[in-house]
């Protein structure tokens, strides 16, 4: 379905309306890939979550790719949202917006991370669609290299700020005013420089790496602070293999992951699986899946954790927040960091802590983040009055 950029907004830079559409054959190879793949024969350690995908996981995910799974039915899903591509410079930039009839909208830009997408926030957009006081135009971009987004080009260095730079672009490009970012992974990094920006208002965010600024003694925190905290470090002592491979090796892994549909799901499912609070479907997973497949992304999307590998105090400058940020905590986010903490970060006007809900908010608990999202409009907008 064509939807085309609304004219009201004079957008200033070009801006077409866009569908997605693969072709039978590529989709069908996908298929056959997937059934030419082979499995890891079993093993000890496979028997367990601990260590990673379970052969169990695997032989049951492959077989519902194989026979069941239907790429037509997800397309259709991404394409009942209005998609957009809009030309900046010599990067086009894929985007999904919704937007409002109310001359008072926010604009809301809400950004993904790594294995997420666009296609993550499309229950957190029908709730958000719901609001009217305040309502909001909701831009979802794809990053640059991911999913129908230009990659990086390839004669010179680029770095998540040139990312955030271009996206920062795309808004004032718009032309729908000053925007309010969220995000979540290397979205909430992105919508920290972000508000080193004129144009962007401040950010709500839902995960801090954790260079969060230390704030009292930690047996003093809340109970479920510290559970946080314990998290926090398990995940980083076993389970953060892949970012370092991204960061060292990000061309070998890139071979790697590219080679079969099922290689891909194995590395990209895991961290669906375990960074979540409650296992998603494995039909929710194999859209995923088949998206990163489709669109052949996976290799120029690894480049910001080049720079994770090297924190220089120059690097961690460029992602202070300078406006004032939201914050909502998930138990089991994969770092979750106290409250104290993230509040030495800047000003913080908005928090909320949730009971349940992980890494991926926009599809696991899209209710209460979007409440959150409205809560920290609010608290914003009555800041700016005083």
């Amino acid at each position: 379905m064509s939807h085309e950029f609304p004219a009201r907004f004079k957008a200033t830079i070009p801006v077409r309306s866009f569908t997605v559409s693969f072709t039978d054959d590529e989709v069908h190879n996908m298929t056959a890939l997937v059934k030419l793949s082979k499995l890891a024969r079993p093993t000890y350690e496979g028997q367990s979550r601990n260590f990673g995908l379970t052969s169990e996981w695997m032989k049951l995910a492959k077989a519902t790719w194989e026979n069941d799974y239907d790429w037509r039915t997800t397309e259709a899903r991404i394409n009942s949202l209005p998609q957009y591509l809009a030309t900046i410079g010599d990067q086009t930039i894929h985007f999904v917006g919704i937007f409002s009839e109310d001359p008072d909208a926010v604009p809301l830009l809400l950004l993904h991370g790594w294995p997420g997408s666009f296609f993550e926030f499309y229950p957190l957009i029908d709730e958000l669609k719901k609001s009217t006081q305040p309502s909001f135009h909701i831009v979802a971009p794809s990053f640059p290299g991911y999913m129908f987004s230009s990659p990086p080009p390839l004669q010179k260095d680029f770095r998540q700020i040139d990312a955030a730079h271009i996206i920062d672009e795309l808004m004032i490009g718009l032309g729908l005013g000053p925007y309010i970012a969220v995000g979540g992974n290397m979205g909430a990094q992105a919508a920290r420089a972000l508000t080193a920006r004129e144009r962007c208002r401040g950010c709500h965010l839902s995960m801090f790496l954790p260079h969060a600024t230390p704030c009292g003694p930690e047996d003093e925190l809340p109970e479920h602070e510290i559970a946080g905290l314990a998290r926090g470090r398990e995940w980083l002592a076993n389970s953060r293999a892949y970012l370092m491979l991204h960061g060292t090796r990000p061309s070998t892994i890139a071979h790697l992951v590219s080679s079969s549909p099922i290689a891909l799901l194995a590395w990209i499912g895991e961290k669906f699986m375990d960074w979540t609070d409650e296992d998603p479907p494995v039909e929710f997973v194999l859209e995923m899946a088949s998206l990163w497949w489709l669109t052949e992304c996976y290799p120029t999307t690894v480049y910001p954790y080049r720079e994770f590998m090297n924190m220089t105090d120059e690097w961690k400058e460029l992602w202070r927040i300078k406006k004032p940020f939201g914050f909502s905590w998930f138990p089991k986010e994969v770092v979750p960091q106290p409250r104290s903490w993230i509040a030495g970060e800047g000003d913080l006007i908005f928090f909320n802590t949730h009971k349940t809900g992980g890494h991926f908010p926009a599809f696991e608990k899209p209710v209460e983040f979007s409440r959150d999202i409205v809560g920290f409009v609010e608290a914003l907008t009555e800041r700016e009055k005083q």
